[in-house]
């Protein structure tokens, strides 16, 4: 690249790459969602999967030239509800995944999935099929909380799946909800309690929130106050760490070596190539960062990508002005922060381009002091978006 400072960044060697898959389709859309899901229509009981994965096949050839000769060290199939698909159906997409990118041999591969969208069984073949990882869409265990959001499963099918997972899969995670319509903290002690119950080696949890565009913002439902969504949190806190899981991510909790390395490379501003309807992605090149976005109706994109057509929606590269809160975004995540060094390493730009707002942020406790890392204060775990605030142009 010129030596313009107004110009791209450049980043002399690639970060680490994984693969995102999206599999768009639910059985309903719930009203929190506001992620490229689609219900199935006309009272379908499964997705086109034949003709989706003939779609991501034909995507993922032509974007083979972005990658060629990098090794993909993750992949996630997200959703939607990827647990629609068959298992013949992952085996098929895994294979074909396999057979076109060099995949690192003991590459973490996650599947989402949903109780009620499996049979017994249903989860060994997946694994059986390559899937190492399974991330469970529970929310709740109280069914009152499960009708409220609009799941389709009930406290049974969650229990049940749980279960089921943990007889087919070393890794897998429990994703719970808090702050939801009508809950107490003492009723969201017992759905953790619930989760800790099984055992598991990695918990995700998230705030309810009320996003534009969806029905729960149009119709807003009563939520707990802040107040108590901070008691629920502390509350996680202590629960989580008496069960052996650390809080290592803002959302995220895991046993010791059970850390989601895919969304690690998400966090440490790594690269990923997107590939489905509505997929996002990031990748790094030696004149600068692209960031990348298909269609995101499944229909257009199918035809789209079989007629070898263009399946992107967006594609754009980030200015320097734009890279520096970026990165911050996700590495502030992490709780540990990431090692200063990689600040340059991945965005290919000085430190002293956040130097300014570095000394700002140490200098409100939101930052640790120590100068090697780039590490959230527990004050500035708490005021996450006031110390990401700090770093946008």
């Amino acid at each position: 690249m010129s030596g313009d400072p107004a110009g791209p960044a450049a980043v002399s060697s690639p970060p680490p790459l994984s693969l995102y898959v999206h599999l768009p389709w639910c059985l309903s859309k719930c009203p929190y969602c506001d992620f490229n899901s689609h219900a199935l229509r006309g009272g379908a009981a499964e997705p086109p999967e034949a003709r989706y994965l003939d779609a991501l096949q034909a995507d993922l050839e032509a974007a083979l030239p972005a990658i060629w000769g990098r090794t993909v060290s993750t992949v996630f199939i997200g959703g939607g509800t990827p647990s629609l698909f068959s298992p013949e159906g992952i085996d098929r997409l895994l294979t074909m995944i396999r057979t076109r990118v060099r995949t690192a041999p003991d590459a973490e591969v996650t599947m989402e999935a949903n109780p009620g969208t499996f049979e017994a069984q249903r989860f060994a073949a997946c694994a059986q099929a390559g899937v190492t990882r399974l991330s469970i869409g529970v929310q709740s265990f109280s069914d009152d909380a499960l009708r409220a959001l609009g799941r389709v499963h009930d406290a049974r099918q969650a229990r049940a799946a749980i279960e089921e997972a943990a007889r087919s899969f070393e890794r897998y995670n429990i994703d719970l909800m808090y702050a939801l319509p009508g809950q107490t903290t003492e009723a969201f002690g017992r759905d953790l309690a619930s989760a800790l119950a099984f055992a598991p080696p990695h918990l995700s949890l998230y705030h309810l929130t009320l996003e534009p565009g969806t029905p729960f913002a149009q119709h807003p439902p009563k939520l707990p106050d802040e107040d108590a969504a901070a008691d629920m949190l502390a509350l996680a806190e202590e629960m989580m760490g008496a069960h052996g899981l650390q809080r290592y991510e803002v959302s995220a909790w895991a046993r010791p070596r059970f850390r989601c390395l895919h969304n690690l490379n998400y966090w440490e501003f790594g690269d990923y190539l997107g590939i489905g309807a509505g997929a996002h992605g990031k990748l790094s090149f030696h004149d600068g960062i692209v960031r990348e976005a298909r269609l995101r109706q499944p229909e257009r994109y199918m035809q789209a990508a079989l007629a070898g057509g263009d399946v992107l929606a967006e594609r754009r590269t980030l200015t320097r002005e734009e890279i520096p809160f970026e990165f911050m975004l996700n590495a502030l995540r992490l709780t540990e922060g990431v090692p200063a060094a990689m600040f340059t390493e991945r965005t290919g730009l000085p430190l002293a381009a956040i130097e300014r707002e570095r000394a700002l942020a140490v200098e409100r406790g939101l930052l640790d002091r120590d100068r090697w890392r780039l590490r959230p204060t527990p004050l500035g775990m708490r005021f996450l978006n006031d110390l990401l605030e700090l770093f946008l142009k």
